[in-house]
């Protein structure tokens, strides 16, 4: 329980001198990583999905106690937009036995044109192992209503609480634990900016908050730009209290 605090992806050229020492080679990063953090979000997935046997490798070099927490592949988020979803799932939950107690949550992440369909998403999350922790990233706007948050309720799926250019910042917990993405300050673009110490002092408030009602929390910095994330993520964790 408690709160995890880390970035979107680990392995980023200009996180020199920032994350790593200069020169790290690419297969070096993720040591450097878990020497900082405690979780991480990989989006990497969402463009190929990963063989078995990667999601095994990382389960052995993650340290006791990280979490590793995924983003669904795009053949089924925006390929396929949740239709006919077995083969997906299949995969998913392969991948989720390989990485045993390091597993941290699946992110689906549903493409902006992808209008409100309450049947197609009870379909998808009733497919879904129970044991699995599964959080939905909405971006088109119509899926932010009182009847989607009851049905992530009832399977017990996380509304994914966005902050980000044009992107609603609703703060609902439908689900045991809490999950957030900060994509940027930036009121233009996406993954632009660094937060401020008062917006980071705010969202530490929410969380203390969560964490009071007894939510583990999840919280992935995606503003990866001149190391924005990572800096952003240590000063929440400082605020936190959990350094």
């Amino acid at each position: 329980m408690g709160t995890h605090v880390g970035t979107s992806g680990w392995s980023y050229d200009h996180w020199e001198h920032v994350l790593y020492p200069s020169g790290t080679p690419s297969r070096q990063r993720l040591g450097c990583y878990v020497q900082q953090f405690d979780t991480v979000e990989l989006n990497a997935s969402f463009y190929r999905w990963p063989r078995d046997a990667s999601f095994a490798s990382w389960r052995r070099r993650l340290p006791e106690g990280f979490v590793f927490s995924v983003k669904a592949p795009r053949g089924l988020t925006h390929g396929k937009r949740l239709y006919a979803p077995e083969a997906w799932i299949g995969r998913m939950t392969s991948a989720w036995h390989e990485l045993g107690d390091r597993r941290g949550v699946l992110l689906v992440q549903l493409p902006p044109a992808m209008e409100r369909d309450d049947a197609r998403l009870a379909y998808f999350l009733d497919l879904l192992p129970e044991w699995m922790k599964v959080a939905v990233e909405f971006r088109h706007h119509s899926w932010h209503h009182d009847a989607v948050y009851e049905l992530l309720e009832h399977h017990r799926a996380a509304y994914c609480i966005m902050s980000g250019a044009d992107l609603p910042c609703v703060l609902r917990a439908t689900a045991p634990f809490v999950y957030i993405r900060m994509h940027g300050p930036d009121h233009h673009h996406l993954y632009g900016g660094s937060y401020s110490e008062q917006d980071l002092h705010w969202w530490a408030d929410r969380i203390a908050e969560w964490e009071a009602a007894g939510k583990e929390v999840f919280v992935y910095f995606n503003n990866d730009g001149g190391g924005n994330a990572v800096r952003n993520a240590h000063t929440l964790r400082s605020y936190l209290g959990n350094y």
